[in-house]
């Protein structure tokens, strides 16, 4: 017979994807969607409700339920399986996603008292209306040097989980007051699934400055923010804090009749998505970078020591894989460039001939980019369209292009892209190698390794460093059904630790990106002119970026 399964479900930001897997070798046997039905809530509450202030990004938590409600009896109709043989369900979400709910869970923007305020609502991902807060809070750490800001890349981000939760204080202290607690959305669904509410290192790390050594940020600390956070962490966010693949609790029996599952099924911690793709892509141990590729590009990279990484978005004990330091760095726009040239850029003829041979636009310009040579083009980007994450933590900064001439076609200026963002990995590469955390070799997953091979060619030959991409495309979801198969534990089929479960589940691609020689020697010359760039409009000698972003925002004010 076979089996046993387990179920991983990605909640997402505009969907929540659930596949079921066969544990014994990682296959997939069905997959389900779900798209939100109240989406990215941007512009005002849903049914008419109130207008947002600008940066508000919020969710309805009732979309997380129906994705469960809606794709877990889908795989289970559309494979046959017997839900007698599924053994363990595992999640993973985006972060730092939080919601305000009453002691037991309940969101509190689900109370019509509460529902016509915005803050009563889920704060997604990319919520940045918090930014005052964030600013406030980074001056007071450094100021008192507080000992966890070092290993925050010396910045928190507006997105992450104070800056939101004092925001609410700020702005609607009656929601403050009436939220018994306050939760990312990765543990509070594992809550609904098993009554039992906690917290995991991978979240509480690195959205909320959680260490396994000193906890979260001091009372003391918190009460110079504002004297009524002093007490956040005591009454909102009190929970066991557990890594991932702990087991949290079996599957309630209401949600098990809802889903069509059997009670008691192993339920397991919750964990941020990127960072669950890790194991997806069979990396369990150190020196090995994995860069989850789509919009924007997150490199994870884990290490047996803990150090103080320039521009690091965080590193957290168990926080990616247990038993080890995982690191976080990124950039925050990847695809997303690539999509602004092709939507903006690109002329009429060449949308034309993409049509023509029935291609897309994207597989037209990779062709013809292909046959470009490194330092063919005479072009040379900074990849900071959305700013620089990682590592010079700078958000105002802004795009450049140097090298322009009358001949440049639009296929140059697509590599040129292409390289650009590949230079921003190198100098995180540089970073982590500086400070004594060695990568040996890169592991791509996401949507861009699957669609570009120029891409991944390109990275290879930047970093001078081999290359391998994930079997899986769903390397989140992936993940979150390998920790499931541990949650669940050999005694019910599954697996004693993620190592196990990656040797059996995990994989790579057969083809290797391999650096060719060549592309590496003029790479490393382009590199250098690009550092450059790098140093002089991000590290304070030319402000040009700046000043044209504040003159755009009184111009328009």
């Amino acid at each position: 017979m076979a089996g046993p399964y387990t179920i991983g479900v990605d909640f997402g930001t505009e969907s929540g994807r659930a596949i079921l897997v066969d544990i014994k070798d990682g296959s997939v046997v069905a997959t389900a969607v779900y798209q939100y039905e109240n989406g990215v809530i941007v512009e005002r509450l849903p049914d008419g409700g109130a207008e947002l202030p600008p940066d508000f990004a919020l969710q309805d938590p009732a979309d997380y339920l129906r994705t469960l409600e809606q794709t877990i009896p889908a795989i289970l109709r559309d494979s046959g399986v017997n839900p007698e043989q599924i053994i363990g369900i595992g999640t993973d979400f985006t972060a730092c996603t939080i919601l305000p709910t009453d002691a037991q869970g309940r969101p509190l923007c689900f109370d019509e008292r509460f529902r016509p305020n915005p803050h009563a609502w889920v704060k997604l991902w990319k919520h940045h209306a918090a930014q005052p807060e964030a600013t406030a809070f980074n001056a007071a750490a450094a100021l008192l040097e507080e000992s966890f800001l070092p290993y925050y890349g010396g910045k928190i981000s507006s997105e992450w989980f104070f800056p939101k939760a004092w925001q609410i204080l700020d702005e609607a202290p009656e929601i403050y007051d009436a939220a018994e607690r306050l939760i990312e959305a990765a543990d509070w669904i594992v809550w609904q699934l098993t009554g039992v509410e906690t917290r995991n290192t991978c979240t509480a790390g690195y959205k909320a400055q959680w260490s396994k050594e000193t906890g979260f940020p001091s009372e003391t600390f918190l009460a110079t923010l504002d004297p009524r956070l002093e007490d956040i962490v005591a009454t909102r966010m009190s929970a066991p804090i557990v890594p991932p693949g702990t087991r949290v609790g079996g599957l309630t029996p209401l949600w098990a009749e809802k889903l069509g599952l059997p009670a008691g099924v192993a339920v397991a911690a919750g964990h941020i998505d990127a960072h669950a793709a890790v194991p997806a892509t069979s990396v369990v141990t150190p020196g090995k970078m994995v860069m989850v590729m789509g919009t924007s590009l997150c490199h994870m990279i884990l290490s047996s020591e803990k150090k103080i990484v320039e521009g690091m978005c965080g590193v957290v004990a168990d926080g990616i894989i247990p038993g080890y330091y995982g690191y976080e760095a990124g950039q925050p726009a990847l695809g997303d460039i690539f999509a602004w040239f092709v939507n903006n850029a690109v002329p009429a003829r060449y949308e034309e001939e993409a049509r023509q041979r029935g291609i897309s636009v994207y597989d037209l310009l990779e062709e013809r980019a292909a046959k470009l040579a490194p330092g063919e083009s005479g072009l040379l980007a900074l990849d900071w369209w959305n700013g620089n994450r990682s590592v010079l933590v700078d958000a105002n900064l802004s795009g450049l292009i140097v090298g322009y001439t009358l001949a440049t076609k639009p296929e140059e200026v697509y590599r040129a892209l292409f390289e650009a963002t590949a230079f921003g990995t190198n100098r995180i590469i540089k970073a982590f190698e500086e400070a004594q955390v060695p990568v040996d070799e890169l592991y791509a997953c996401g949507g861009l390794p699957e669609r570009s091979p120029l891409l991944m060619q390109i990275f290879a030959d930047v970093t001078g460093k081999p290359l391998k991409v994930a079997i899986s495309s769903q390397a989140s979801a992936l993940g979150a059904a390998m920790f499931a198969a541990v949650a669940a534990g050999p005694q019910r089929g599954g697996y004693e630790s993620i190592v196990e479960s990656a040797a059996a589940m995990a994989g790579v691609k057969d083809y290797v990106y391999t650096p060719q020689a060549e592309h590496h020697r003029v790479y490393q010359l382009l590199y250098g002119e690009y550092m450059q760039l790098y140093d002089d409009f991000g590290r304070g000698g030319l402000n040009t970026m700046k000043k044209l972003k504040r003159l755009r925002e009184e111009v328009t004010e």
